[in-house]
């Protein structure tokens, strides 16, 4: 009697998945970064121990590796399940699945279980270092357990919402906007249901649509006791498992092609929307095509200009929102979290764009037509970057400089906001001491000083030309020191030093981008999918040169201090935080550029001297020859003559 197999391609799927390369390079690669996180953390604790005090190491390692594995879970549906189920779809083989006899719900946990085998196993590889944080301190045995649940639970929904999105679509382009819609709408849609209740007074102030945000639990596993952990965790569970089961059930309903009607009328409307209309497509055509014919295939489509210019104009929108006129308390960091978010939303459409032009026609087959044409290597590869140019250029720079502006003025705010509370903790000055300002440190006497004057300490007569001037006022117990800056006649710091951190930041990002484009060119060469070539890219170009930069800046930042510290003892604190975020931003650009620089210069090395090569291996993969096969010695070699004698004529024999 044959056994029956309880999801006989579950078993499959995990069987594949156990056995590929990358499963096992992630696992190594996750293990490598968290050892590294780790040993970072603690030299920087042995360096900045000098001079900053004994730092809640275990706490820090903890935060550090439990953010980064947020967000890796959170991203695992776009990367791993967006383009799943749309991809046998194209390719016309869920057809011969659901024909098997297998049932929607085999396939989809097929494909789910496949696709958490990697995310979970990058999990377990940290799970040891994680642990050691428990032996550090800082952390106790409930935050973390419960954020382990919080992390397993983001991968669950991530994964769910890609394979969502994935049932409903045929284009994966579509498929990766509408995940990364649907999980943003997840992670804060809760969260600004609920401030929007609050401000309208319907809501009494207690976290309601936040519960089903994977965000908001992952916060709640490191609050106190008395935070609704539990209900959130299963809100969050009966989100996942809804989006499941919608995904079952839509899985048979939506993989058959539409009828003919329909899909006319659908394809004429897609049309219309992905190329535009005839006099736009023959403008386009009259206006490209004679400049150069690769720019003119790349720009046929316009709405992912459309989708660009959508997020430009929101965050323009939200630029003016917040800072006409004095703006809310909140504007500053406010602001740094949208201009963050905007920057990788920029950052996964440049890649995702960057790629998907080579992906796709490696997929059709198209290089064989575009190989056949008189166009070299490097006009084809220049007409994609010179096409990225034209659909991006001004949207990213409306962005670029509504970040520069509003990062700008958002750090000025928060410079002012930390001016009026000192200013404040400084109302009550010494006797025979008045002053204004801006920072106070308190310090132990070890010599005479002379006081200063009440009327040299006023605003009017305050010296101009030293970047600091100081009011110091004599008493038996600790001074309080009361410093002012002047720096390029600018009273107040925090307007030159975010001038400088936005002008280094907005070049890093500009940096970045080029990077991403030609690096993605190339990834789309060598990659079977647009989801891969995107997932190479980002990893290669920002995630893991992002630790890099990180940990070489801090670390270089603190030797500076260190030695700034052993040559002139410690500086005040005001001086403190001027330089300090300057030098870090300084070293961190300089980084950045020059990792940038390598990324662009490498990729057009490439892409201009093996692009036709890799072009062909995608038509054609070469496959070796095989030697041909030796005689077997078992058998006898051809005879040259023939075995049986001719016999003569008659007559024609000797003679008796």
């Amino acid at each position: 009697m044959e056994a029956v197999v309880f999801l006989p391609i579950v078993e499959r799927e995990l069987r594949v998945a156990a056995r590929k390369r990358s499963t096992f390079w992630v696992r190594l690669v996750a293990a490598l970064v968290a050892l590294a996180i780790g040993s970072g953390c603690l030299l920087l604790n042995e360096v900045g121990g000098l001079w900053f005090g004994a730092l809640p190491l275990g706490k820090a390692l903890f935060a550090t590796l439990t953010w980064l594995s947020l967000g890796v879970a959170l991203s695992a549906g776009l990367f791993f399940t967006s383009d799943s189920l749309s991809e046998e779809k194209r390719e016309g083989t869920m057809g011969f699945l659901l024909a098997t006899g297998l049932r929607s719900y085999d396939v989809v946990l097929g494909k789910l279980l496949a696709t958490s085998l990697r995310g979970f196993a990058a999990f377990l590889a940290i799970f040891p270092i994680l642990g050691l944080t428990l032996l550090m301190g800082g952390v106790t045995g409930a935050q973390f357990w419960k954020t382990t649940l919080a992390l397993v639970n983001a991968l669950f929904v991530s994964l769910a919402a890609g394979l969502f999105v994935s049932v409903l679509s045929r284009n994966s382009q579509r498929a990766m906007s509408a995940t990364v819609l649907l999980l943003l709408l997840l992670i804060f849609g809760g969260r600004a249901g609920d401030a929007l209740l609050a401000a309208f007074g319907r809501g009494s102030g207690a976290p309601l649509l936040s519960l089903s945000s994977p965000g908001y639990l992952f916060i709640l596993a490191g609050a106190y006791a008395g935070a609704p952990f539990w209900p959130a965790l299963l809100i969050n569970q009966a989100v996942g498992g809804t989006l499941l089961g919608l995904t079952c059930l839509l899985l048979p309903r939506t993989w058959q092609e539409r009828p003919l009607r329909t899909a006319t009328a659908a394809s004429g409307w897609a049309q219309r929307w992905k190329f535009g209309g005839p006099k736009r497509r023959e403008l386009l055509r009259r206006k490209l095509l004679a400049l150069d014919p690769a720019l003119w295939l790349a720009c046929r489509e316009r709405w992912q200009a459309a989708s660009v210019w959508v997020v430009a104009i929101l965050l323009a929108g939200g630029f003016v929102a917040l800072f006409a006129g004095a703006g809310p308390p909140i504007a500053g960091p406010f602001w740094g979290f949208i201009a963050g978010l905007v920057t990788l939303l920029l950052y996964l459409g440049i890649a995702a764009q960057a790629g998907r032009f080579f992906v796709e026609a490696r997929r059709s087959r198209f290089f064989e037509l575009l190989l056949a044409t008189p166009l070299s290597d490097r006009q084809i590869v220049q007409g994609q970057w010179r096409a990225l140019l034209r659909m991006f250029g001004i949207p990213v720079l409306v962005c670029l400089a509504a970040q520069f502006l509003g990062t700008v003025l958002a750090q000025q705010m928060i410079w002012s906001q930390v001016a009026s509370a000192t200013a404040g903790a400084a109302a009550t000055p010494p006797t025979g001491a008045t002053s204004v300002v801006a920072f106070q440190t308190t310090v132990t006497p070890s010599a005479t000083l002379a006081p200063t004057p009440p009327a040299a300490a006023t605003p009017t007569n305050l010296p101009a030309t030293p970047p600091t001037s100081a009011v110091v006022v004599k008493q038996a117990g600790p001074v309080t020191i009361t410093t002012t800056f002047s720096v390029l006649g600018i009273t107040q710091p925090g307007l030159l030093v975010a001038f400088f951190i936005s002008l280094g930041t907005t070049l890093a990002v500009v940096a970045n981008l080029a990077a991403l484009s030609w690096f993605g060119m190339w990834m789309g060469l060598n990659s079977k999918s647009t989801n891969l070539a995107m997932l190479k890219t980002i990893l290669f170009v920002q995630v893991i040169p992002w630790f890099v930069i990180s940990f070489v800046s801090a670390f270089l930042v603190g030797l500076l201090m260190i030695s700034a510290f052993a040559r002139g003892g410690p500086p005040s604190a005001p001086r403190s935080m001027l330089w300090l975020p300057l030098l870090t931003s300084f070293v961190g650009t300089v980084l950045a550029l020059a990792k940038d620089a390598g990324f662009i210069v490498w990729a057009r090395r490439k892409l201009f001297s093996k692009f036709r090569e890799r072009a062909a291996q995608a038509m054609a993969p070469i496959s070796p020859r095989l030697p041909p096969l030796p005689p077997r010695p078992d058998m006898p070699p051809l005879a040259e003559k023939p075995l049986i004698r001719p016999v003569p004529p008659l007559g024609s024999g000797p003679a008796r």
